[in-house]
């Protein structure tokens, strides 16, 4: 069997598995190293590889929404709290810091202070 015969046969049995790549490299007689080197030396093949797993994330997303729709509490928090996070359903608040000056040293005064500044700007929060 040549190379793109393996490959079409584990991009099927990818698809099949739902992107489970240790079944199709089982399937296909394959090591998982091997199904890598594809990927990272075939573009066309990496991209197939990709499709399939898009479709395989728009298959789950598409449960998720049928739980939804049933009512599934626990489905509608896990989305509340992936997709609703700009609206404030999440557990924790977020921060983001940034540092305008970069410092190779500090002194153990201006550690602890600078330690203080930031505790009092959570707290503000």
């Amino acid at each position: 069997m040549t190379k793109k015969e393996k490959q079409k046969q584990f991009l099927s049995h990818f698809r099949d598995s739902h992107g489970i790549v240790s079944f199709a490299c089982q399937q296909v007689g394959i090591t998982r190293s091997c199904y890598y080197k594809w990927r990272e030396n075939d573009p066309k093949f990496r991209e197939k590889a990709d499709e399939i797993e898009e479709e395989t994330i728009d298959h789950v997303e598409s449960k998720l929404y049928n739980a939804i729709d049933k009512g599934d509490l626990t489905a509608i928090i896990f989305y509340l709290k992936t997709k609703g996070k700009k609206r404030g359903y999440v557990e924790k608040a977020e921060q983001s810091i940034s540092v305008k000056e970069v410092r190779t040293e500090m002194s153990r005064e201006e550690i602890i202070d600078e330690l203080e500044r930031l505790e009092r700007l959570r707290d503000e929060q």
